[in-house]
């Protein structure tokens, strides 16, 4: 069932395939686990893997809204995990010119 949610095994596993050689990429990934990762389900888990697939910076365009998520990843398993990852940038401490 896709709404089940992953174990722990699985989770760990997820979020070992998920280490990116970007820190910015890192750094999303870092917080959705944070935020996410105990209810994530096998549906998100399936979109988060199909990110993975991506380059890092194709990647880092797709999270920081330069590029929208091309057909074969415009599903929405993929809509939903990209979601849940852009929005953790919104509630990151915003950098001021003080």
């Amino acid at each position: 069932m896709d709404n089940e949610l992953l174990d722990e095994r699985e989770r760990n596993l997820l979020q070992w395939r998920c280490r990116r050689g970007l820190v910015e990429n890192d750094i999303f990934i870092e917080q959705f686990f944070h935020t996410y990762g105990a209810s994530l389900t096998v549906r998100q888990a399936q979109g988060l893997t199909a990110l993975m697939d991506l380059s890092d910076n194709d990647l880092l365009d797709l999270l920081l809204r330069r590029k929208e998520a091309t057909a074969e990843l415009d599903t929405p398993e993929v809509q939903e995990v990209l979601g849940m990852l852009r929005s953790r940038k919104t509630n990151a401490s915003p950098r001021t010119n003080s």
